[in-house]
């Protein structure tokens, strides 16, 4: 299930059947999330587009308000008015409105697998476990609000599959905990998501160069749940070792859906995929210098050639030597040695100019 990686501290996993790590194409994770507006066309729709742009996975969010929260109206249960998004919104009004009905689930993945893409969930309670075991999921996901649930983290671990950890507003501490937790069953397949769970989220604060240093920390595959808008951040985030980008999918922001403000656009979406797979082979390896494909063009380099017809004993001046294209002769530092010599040879325009004819 596993093998070492090249990358020091990490081990390439496979999911699905779909090898995850450093020396393979960054896994793009589409997050439907609540953008399908409570209509399963919408969501089997967003399943195509998803499949369409490329993405490797699928993922839906399976609770329901009364697994998530209570039915309650005092201020724990309120969303702050200062929110950009949702402001004064009842976290169960909120939930009621955005949740996947779990009798979907069956019909989104049979058709995500029919497209040939990998669909799992964000599992919110005991009971969703069981039923996303009984569809059989490759792997498992925890949102960041629930990296602190280590009871929740140690039961899906315990499944033996692989698991993805969202850290949004998680502590180094409350990090290790959770892997430490799902390690605690004899699981090692973990993926450590950096995450800055606001929403829509601020680049400024998206602090990627702690990508590999939890990667260091920890010893996981490490990735990125982003929410920022775009795909600047998921690209910058290959380029420092984010194995998995998971990104939130509308089939229009126009159209709304909950999450729709941060989440890309199909065209948007086949963009991520396509350049963040340029992004992690144009990472290469730690060489300095000419590779092979530039071969042609060490040949037209400049270097000193002589420009006009000479005979022997002619001197070298600017006006029968210059530097120009190609490579071949002296380099062109070297003119200020080799003028005021005389020519030893006859020498026709465009002959090389070495230490032959001088």
């Amino acid at each position: 299930m596993t093998k070492q990686s090249g990358n020091a501290g990490a081990r390439n996993i496979t999911i699905g059947g779909r090898e995850v790590g450093p020396d393979a194409t960054p896994f793009i994770i589409a997050e439907m999330s609540g953008n399908h507006d409570g209509d399963l066309g919408k969501a089997l729709a967003i399943v195509r587009a998803a499949a369409e742009a490329g993405a490797h996975a699928i993922k839906l969010q399976t609770y329901t308000a009364d697994t998530i929260t209570i039915d309650a109206d005092t201020p724990d249960f309120r969303i702050s008015s200062g929110h950009e998004l949702w402001p004064n919104r009842r976290l169960y009004d909120l939930y009621e409105e955005a949740h996947t009905p779990w009798e979907w689930h069956a019909p989104i993945f049979d058709l995500a697998h029919e497209l040939g893409l990998l669909a799992f969930s964000s599992p919110f309670d005991p009971t969703a476990v069981s039923f996303l075991e009984e569809l059989g999921v490759p792997c498992y996901k925890i949102a960041s609000s629930e990296i602190v649930d280590l009871p929740l983290i140690r039961l899906a671990a315990a499944t033996g599959k692989p698991v993805i950890v969202s850290t949004g507003m998680a502590s180094v501490g409350e990090i290790d905990a959770a892997v430490k937790a799902v390690r605690s069953t004899g699981n090692d397949q973990i993926i450590v998501l950096s995450c800055t769970a606001s929403y829509p989220a601020d680049p400024a604060d998206s602090n990627l160069l702690g990508i590999p240093v939890m990667a260091d920390t920890f010893g996981t595959l490490v990735g990125l749940s982003d929410h920022t808008s775009g795909i600047g951040a998921a690209i910058a985030a290959v380029a420092l070792g984010a194995c998995v980008i998971e990104k939130h999918v509308t089939l229009s922001r126009e159209t709304g859906g909950v999450d729709s403000a941060f989440s890309l656009e199909p065209q948007e979406l086949a963009a991520l995929v396509r350049e963040s797979e340029n992004a992690r082979v144009s990472l290469g390896r730690p060489h300095i210098g000419a590779t092979a494909s530039e071969g042609e063009g060490l040949r037209f380099r400049r270097s000193l050639f002589v420009v006009e017809d000479v005979v022997a004993g002619d001197v070298v001046t600017g006006a029968n030597v210059r530097s120009i294209r190609p490579a071949g002769g002296l380099a062109p530092d070297l003119f200020s040695v080799a003028q005021g010599r005389a020519f030893r040879v006859d020498a026709k325009k465009g002959t090389p100019l070495t230490w032959d004819v001088i």
